[in-house]
């Protein structure tokens, strides 16, 4: 990312060469766990490139497994779930680690690297992406500051409150501008302030052509974004609905 303040997001170009084909694609996914009923029914939608959509519903209906899903970390039982047009199914493994660059996750569990500080946490993606520190280390300052954690770039994660490694969380993962953003509830453990804070930053990094695919409880923050809502309920899929679903 070459900037993380909104007036300097939105002056960047949108990036080019996307495929034509969705970003993320499920036809006919399905998913169960041994021979227990399954916890995903005939899941059919597409994420087209650019696009920005909210993933509602309980606890327990299946948000999670559905980004996991995308995230590679689960195979579908049944069904076909294409990614940047290519079968996530039928990857090798030489192939996965540069398909998951492609992707910035936000974790319910974080997973922050203890032994690791802040800013080194947020500087991970680009390092893996073979960028040198003193190319990236003004941007991950910039998101640090915009995250509201410019004062605690040295500290650890363990010594950071849970809001604050959420928004460490949310700055690794948007660092580096994927092309693809998922998150599972990145704003449940900060004020409504920040959340609307993460909320703009989530919108520019939409603006710049990133594919946002964020699950939430939070109506208020749907709401007042606007964008369209995907409402997950006991394992089937109901989209679009409104921003209020």
């Amino acid at each position: 990312m070459t900037a993380a303040s909104t007036d300097q997001l939105s002056e960047t170009a949108a990036p080019e060469g996307l495929a034509d084909a969705p970003v993320v694609s499920f036809e006919g996914v399905g998913l169960r766990y041994g021979a227990a009923p399954e916890v995903l029914k005939n899941l059919n939608f597409d994420l087209t490139a650019g696009s920005f959509h909210f993933l509602t519903g309980a606890s327990g209906a299946g948000k999670t497994t559905l980004l996991k899903l995308i995230q590679m970390a689960l195979k579908p039982t049944r069904g076909r779930i294409a990614l940047f047009g290519r079968d996530a199914t039928r990857l090798t493994r030489a192939e996965l680690p540069p398909m998951r660059r492609r992707i910035g996750m936000v974790f319910a569990d974080r997973r922050l690297l203890e032994h690791l500080n802040a800013f080194d946490n947020v500087a991970l993606p680009l390092r893996l992406a073979g960028r040198k520190p003193a190319d990236y280390a003004a941007d991950v300052v910039e998101l640090l500051a915009w995250v509201g954690l410019g004062d605690k770039m040295a500290a650890y994660p363990l010594t950071l409150s849970g809001g604050e490694q959420q928004r460490l969380a949310i700055a690794r993962a948007v660092v580096g501008r994927p092309d693809l953003l998922i998150a599972d509830e990145p704003t449940g453990d900060v004020d409504h302030e920040m959340a609307v804070r993460i909320l703009r930053l989530f919108v520019e990094l939409n603006r710049l052509g990133t594919t946002l695919l964020i699950a939430t409880h939070d109506r208020e923050l749907v709401a007042r974004s606007g964008k369209p809502v995907m409402h997950i309920e006991r394992g089937e899929l109901h989209w679009p609905a409104g921003p209020s679903a």
